[in-house]
């Protein structure tokens, strides 16, 4: 996608072809930034601190910090440390697991010579891979969205995200958004309710963003707007990401994911979830009990950061002195609420059957 015109992915190798350069995701909407990884230890603290975010490119970045670690220490103790380093970052997005055990899976019979070229290479072949995958994800999505916009005879097409599942969070096209843009380049009349999505905010700052980078229409709205537009007709249906996604359909997206299911299922508004397949957790079965809900520090409750009048970047505390803040950065989604899954092979159901036929290679 672009950013004021150039051509930008998420993560690239920089020009010495070693060290490799993300945008830092926590300077939006007000700076573009790019930072440098050099270390292992670079690539886990954007991973944990969230300069680099959502499930794909969490993975991606992974991989690129298994490459990062084997330049320093290709040793099979050095292996296994940069394994536990990063599997350590973020607890939920399974892409994060799958990464590094691929990595793993071509690393580890080499010897340690001939690990640092090969780790760089397959960490590309997954981010290349990644933007194939979106992109299948964006045509089985735009299908859904130009029905729509023929039963409504042209008019305009109003789709709910929440969260950010757009290119910021894989390596290009996004998830979710890869219909949307894809809709939008077709021509269709699109039009996207942001949900603010608090808290980190990045509806408001990372979505929005960059649908206003590619000239999308949307509105932001906060984050309990959602079910007053569905209840009004305002809402054709919701689009959103998982970051891990069970072998029975359940989905756990940012929290507040499970509030929108509900309302989309009370006023029978479609409720799509688009996902590529290393989202799948195959080896889970029920999302509310086994999928591991990530606990994020009370500040990104308690503190927001914006731009004042003066143009100064500053963050300000907007609770109270003393009171205690819970932070449960993900909810789960079960199946039941959800009307189909956008992948790469297509849409398909959310339950098991529809799951396992539509990748038998990993079930």
């Amino acid at each position: 996608m672009k950013v004021n015109g150039k051509p930008y992915r998420t993560i690239w190798l920089g020009p010495d072809g070693k060290g490799v350069e993300i945008i830092d995701q926590t300077k939006f909407p007000h700076r573009f930034e790019i930072v440098r990884l050099k270390t292992v230890d670079d690539a886990a603290h954007a991973i944990k601190d969230m300069l680099v975010r959502g499930a794909p490119l969490i993975g991606a970045t992974a991989a690129y910090g298994m490459a990062l670690a084997m330049r320093a220490d290709a040793s099979d103790a050095g292996l296994e440390r940069a394994y536990d380093r990063l599997y350590a970052t973020r607890p939920t997005a399974v892409n994060l697991r799958w990464a590094l055990d691929e990595m793993m899976r071509v690393l580890r019979p080499l010897g340690t010579q001939a690990r640092a070229v090969a780790a760089y290479k397959r960490a590309a072949e997954i981010c290349d891979e990644d933007v194939e995958i979106n992109k299948a994800i964006g045509r089985h999505g735009l299908g859904i969205i130009r029905d729509i916009a023929e039963r409504k005879a042209g008019e305009r097409v109003n789709v709910l995200t929440h969260c950010n599942a757009g290119w910021l969070a894989t390596v290009d096209w996004g998830t979710a958004t890869a219909p949307i843009y894809m809709a939008h380049e077709a021509g269709i009349d699109i039009h996207v309710w942001v949900d603010e999505t608090r808290p980190r905010n990045q509806g408001a700052s990372l979505t929005a963003w960059e649908l206003n980078q590619h000239g999308v229409p949307h509105t932001i709205i906060p984050d309990n707007t959602g079910g007053h537009l569905m209840q009004h007709g305002m809402v054709d249906l919701a689009i959103v990401g998982t970051d891990r996604t069970t072998a029975n359909g359940d989905v756990a997206n940012k929290i507040g994911t499970y509030l929108k299911a509900l309302a989309a299922h009370d006023n029978n508004v479609p409720f799509y979830v688009a996902l590529p397949s290393p989202t799948i957790d195959f080896g889970l079965h029920d999302g509310v009990r086994e999928i591991p809900i990530e606990q994020r520090s009370g500040d990104e409750v308690a503190k927001m950061t914006g731009r004042t009048a003066d143009g100064v970047i500053a963050t300000v505390t907007i609770i109270p002195d003393g009171s205690p803040v819970a932070n449960y950065a993900f909810d789960v989604t079960p199946a039941r609420l959800v009307t189909g899954l956008i992948t790469e092979r297509g849409v398909i159901a959310a339950n098991r059957e529809a799951i396992r036929k539509a990748f038998p290679e990993r079930g």
